[in-house]
């Protein structure tokens, strides 16, 4: 996409260069990712980033404009929290990186979440990236750092003393994404708990720390809560859906209303059609789209080659979506020649007083797979797994 800069990364690239970008992310993470990080960067023009900031604006703006009644009802009954917000305190955009019929490349909405992703790490992993190749410093993301750990502070912090203040997962150091807990600690002094270490009298709740019983505040959530269900013998003091004197950043209930059932209601140039599959029109041709259930989380259930009897076969037809298919464009050179294909996720914080959310970072996921996720590459493949975007 940006000639100047490919040529120059893949000149500089070298095994020894991955290894330390690898070494210095796992050193300031106290531990490796747990997931792969691509060898490259993805270099996208200035002309593109418009593109994605047009959509996103857009987006934004028919959200704000849904009545509070539409967006409640994507929460399922057995799922709704007390409390809820006017609005969530994260929005994050994927937008594939596609090619249109006269030959552009442009970026093609795939799906959005009121959710946090990897805000610590992807920082983080942009400045390792210019640590390693110092000309990427020229084309990195204006945001100074202390802007960057300003703003997260505010958001998820905010007046409380960072110890009244959890990072709140479910076997936190489980997770594929632990380095972003640590780096979140590093970043806001605040600690990851595991929901099931949260204690709870009345409506307060609590966590231990070096023996002593501390009052939790606010909760900076990373529990999938939906997921739960899923988890055999799981026994808390503390279930989500009590109402509880707690802040949540952001509020569970936005993780569905912002979320895939939002798709068949958006309209632009960038959005992909997509139906409710009760709703699928007879004139449209099922081997144009792709299935996905309404909540499942890292593109579980999804079924790229849907069938009628597929379809027929599914009770709730109100929990899936049937998104027109789009092409993933394979721009991203590789030192062998070979190209992958990738998508971006911008990384949104939505202050409460703020009308608009504001853009502190962004997450590139790249692939030679027909699934943008590491686990269908080839095992020998390059170029794949966890990036960043730079625009020049």
């Amino acid at each position: 996409m940006i000639p100047k800069y490919r040529k120059q990364y893949n000149q500089e690239f070298s095994d020894e260069k991955y290894n330390q970008l690898k070494n210095i992310l796992a050193e300031k993470g106290g531990t490796a990712p747990a997931f792969r990080v691509s060898e490259s960067p993805m270099f996208l023009t200035k002309e593109f980033e418009s593109k994605l900031i047009d959509a996103s604006e857009s987006i934004i703006s028919q959200i704000k404009a849904m009545p509070a009644e539409t967006l409640r009802k994507a929460i399922p009954d057995n799922c709704r929290v007390p409390n809820d917000t006017d609005q969530p305190h994260f929005f994050t955009i994927d937008f594939g990186v596609c090619k249109s019929e006269d030959g552009t490349i442009e970026p093609q909405l795939i799906e959005l979440q009121a959710f946090p992703s990897l805000y610590a790490f992807q920082k983080v992993y942009e400045e390792t990236y210019c640590e390693v190749y110092p000309f990427l410093s020229e084309i990195r993301n204006p945001m100074p750092h202390e802007t960057f750990k300003n703003y997260l502070k505010e958001l998820i912090v905010g007046d409380e003393n960072p110890e009244n203040v959890i990072l709140l997962e479910i076997f936190p150091e489980k997770q594929k994404t632990a380095i972003d807990f640590v780096l979140t600690e590093k970043l806001l002094g605040i600690k990851t708990v595991c929901l099931t270490k949260v204690k709870k009298e009345g409506k307060k709740l609590y966590y231990e720390n070096n023996g002593r019983l501390i009052e939790i505040k606010r909760i900076y959530n990373r529990v999938i809560f939906d997921e739960l269900d899923n988890i055999p013998d799981l026994t808390t003091e503390f279930d989500f859906r009590e109402e509880v004197d707690v802040k949540w950043i952001t509020h569970p209930n936005w993780f569905f209303k912002i979320s895939k059932f939002l798709l068949p209601l958006l309209k632009h140039q960038f959005v992909p059609k997509s139906y409710f599959l009760h709703e699928f029109p007879e004139n449209e041709n099922l081997e144009n789209f792709v299935l996905k259930p309404l909540f499942s989380f890292a593109g579980s259930g999804v079924n790229l080659n849907p069938t009628k009897e597929i379809t027929d076969s599914i009770e709730d037809k109100e929990n899936y979506i049937l998104q027109r298919k789009v092409y993933y464009e394979p721009i991203f050179e590789d030192i062998n020649g070979d190209f992958s294909k990738a998508e971006i996720r911008l990384l949104y914080i939505w202050r409460e007083n703020d009308e608009r959310p504001i853009l502190l970072e962004n997450l590139g996921r790249m692939t030679k797979a027909a699934m943008v996720n590491v686990d269908f590459n080839k095992k020998d493949a390059i170029w794949i797994g966890s990036s960043n975007a730079f625009f020049g």
